[in-house]
């Protein structure tokens, strides 16, 4: 646990990142899995076996503003980063230390 995240909205108008958290709790079990009621359920995910593995997150810092897929895009910095590539649809991707530090660079001054 302790690594921080950029969270990242994928379905707001513009897409980006918005602030900062971290892991404060490692992976385990998804228990909406097994839940039949649950909109997350899936049959296939068992409690001997499970398929989806969920963390806890606590907010660091919230930005000024976002930091848009565009503006990602447009930093030469950060052209090697996994979100800005052409078929990166994971919802979680690991970001190098060098791209974090200017992305949160960016997110300080936004807005």
């Amino acid at each position: 646990g302790g690594d921080l995240v950029l969270y990242y909205h994928s379905n707001s108008k513009p897409s980006g990142v918005v602030g900062i958290a971290k892991v404060c709790r490692e992976g385990y079990p998804d228990h909406t899995a097994f839940d039949c009621k649950d909109p997350h359920y899936d049959p296939k995910s068992k409690r001997e076996n499970p398929v989806w593995i969920m963390v806890d997150l606590e907010f660091v810092e919230k930005f000024p503003g976002t930091v848009a897929l565009d503006t990602l895009k447009k930093t030469p910095a950060l052209k090697e980063m996994l979100v800005i590539k052409r078929g990166q649809r994971l919802s979680v991707q690991p970001v190098a230390k060098e791209h974090f530090e200017v992305v949160r660079k960016l997110g300080q001054k936004a807005g």
